[in-house]
């Protein structure tokens, strides 16, 4: 073999090796980026598959639209949204010791009708009066006005008892609102967003039994 035969040899591997390593880079970097957009790592703890959870759900309410217009919130717990946005929130939770927080019956809410943007329920459909919760949002919504849900994902597995996402869907869809979008990449929730289009269109609406949460000592 010549000196110059040599060299092409060396060469050619030389490119082989570098191109393995360039798709071994490529697929980290995909990797990377499904972690970043919510999926969840099966090595991750709990509370930080929550954080990254409501972290996604904070990053939907500061995209483009929300950032235009003078929107109004409401939630509940511990506020953390309303500390964690720029825009007017109002919290509410049927018992609460902190200032930001609203106490009241979530069916029964304080605000007038047709006067906010976005409704939140974070974990919070937990009353077995839950419909009353949703059309509380519906009254106290603007046309066009955004209903953000997010719940627990096995209160929604119907092969372990939990209702049918879609016909949880219908039924808010019959309140007057359209679907747009549900995200069951969270490994341990569910986010279902809405659009309110019209009035309700149906007065008996079939709701879907949610199962409970059992929480374990430990």
């Amino acid at each position: 073999m010549t000196e110059e035969q040599r060299r092409s040899t060396k060469r050619k591997r030389g490119h082989r090796r570098r191109g393995k390593s360039t798709a071994a880079v490529t697929n980290n970097e995909s990797s990377s980026v499904a972690a970043s957009s919510g999926s969840a790592s099966p090595i991750r703890s709990r509370s930080k598959s929550s954080s990254s959870f409501l972290d996604k759900m904070k990053a939907k309410l500061s995209g483009g639209y929300f950032r235009m217009i003078n929107e109004k919130l409401y939630t509940c717990r511990d506020a953390r949204l309303a500390k964690s946005v720029k825009n007017k929130v109002f919290s509410f939770d049927l018992v609460s010791n902190d200032p930001l927080v609203i106490a009241c019956d979530m069916s029964n809410t304080p605000l007038d009708s047709s006067s906010v943007d976005v409704a939140v329920f974070c974990l919070s459909l937990m009353g077995t009066n839950f419909p009353n919760y949703l059309q509380e949002a519906n009254r106290v919504l603007k046309p066009n006005g955004w209903l953000l849900i997010a719940e627990v994902k096995s209160r929604f597995d119907p092969n372990t008892g939990g209702a049918d996402p879609n016909k949880f869907v219908n039924a808010i869809c019959e309140l007057g609102f359209t679907s747009t979008s549900k995200d069951f990449s969270n490994k341990m929730f569910i986010l279902f967003y809405f659009k309110k289009k019209e009035k309700q269109k149906s007065k008996d609406i079939e709701w879907p039994e949610l199962k409970p949460c059992l929480y374990k000592r430990r």
